[in-house]
């Protein structure tokens, strides 16, 4: 299992949310690539990339700061946040960005989700984020009818690269993430599952781990030293042994 550092881009900071909440935020870097490059020094092998404010309005503003990453690292990125049209998704690849997350066009355009994983195979990742077992969508600001566990079997017939699974509700609340929840879509599909949502101590990585998810994203718990970078990457050895 790969261990993805997070790092959340607003404003042209780093910061992270607690529950996707724009109200709820704490800044942790002015400079984005600082963090990245951080991450990357300690140990990581990848690294999770979210633009905020285009998960929010469908923009490209922090497209810099994601250049600046991607130039700064030597380790394959992925990036989340904003992604709803091929110009953008060409652009993002053209950047040097290993793989798109896209969560909300996804939702609401499965049509166009199919003609891009088609033409860009094994390099679109779809971003399933859930509140209370049901799809949200819009930066987590729209709450749908679909439940995640069926939206994940019909995006697994695509020839994505995985599927990152984020449950809203412990996203950014350090108290553990919703093991049976994530069980329930790993279960569901055969494509790589990348666990995200209040992975807070080492023992959550060993347990996401026994799951058989190909992934774990960590972001405040590192950001607040609840967990080091070598903390989760030793769980993963021990969950294997």
């Amino acid at each position: 299992m790969k261990i993805w550092p997070a790092v959340d881009i607003r404003g042209g900071q780093c910061v992270r949310l607690i529950q996707g909440d724009y109200d709820q935020e704490t800044v942790y870097g002015a400079n984005p690539a600082d963090m990245a490059i951080r991450w990357a020094s300690d140990g990581a092998g990848q690294i999770h990339l979210v633009d905020l404010d285009g998960a929010r309005d469908g923009s490209t503003a922090n497209r810099q700061a994601v250049a600046e990453i991607v130039n700064s690292v030597e380790v394959p990125c992925q990036l989340g946040g904003g992604i709803r049209d091929r110009v953008t998704v060409a652009e993002y690849l053209g950047l040097g960005v290993e793989r798109l997350v896209i969560g909300t066009k996804a939702q609401k355009d499965p049509d166009w989700l199919s003609a891009i994983c088609k033409e860009f195979p094994e390099r679109i990742v779809i971003g399933l984020d859930a509140r209370s077992g049901m799809v949200a969508t819009d930066g987590w600001l729209q709450t749908s009818d679909t439940p995640a566990s069926e939206l994940a079997k019909r995006y697994s017939k695509l020839p994505i690269a995985g599927i990152v699974y984020t449950d809203i509700t412990r996203d950014g609340m350090l108290k553990g993430p919703n093991l049976e929840a994530l069980k329930d879509i790993i279960d569901a599909v055969d494509v790589p599952v990348i666990a995200s949502g209040g992975v807070t101590t080492s023992e959550d990585v060993t347990e996401i781990a026994k799951l058989g998810a190909a992934g774990c994203i960590i972001g405040r718990s590192l950001y607040e030293g609840k967990m080091t970078l070598a903390d989760a990457m030793d769980a993963v050895v021990e969950a294997n042994a």
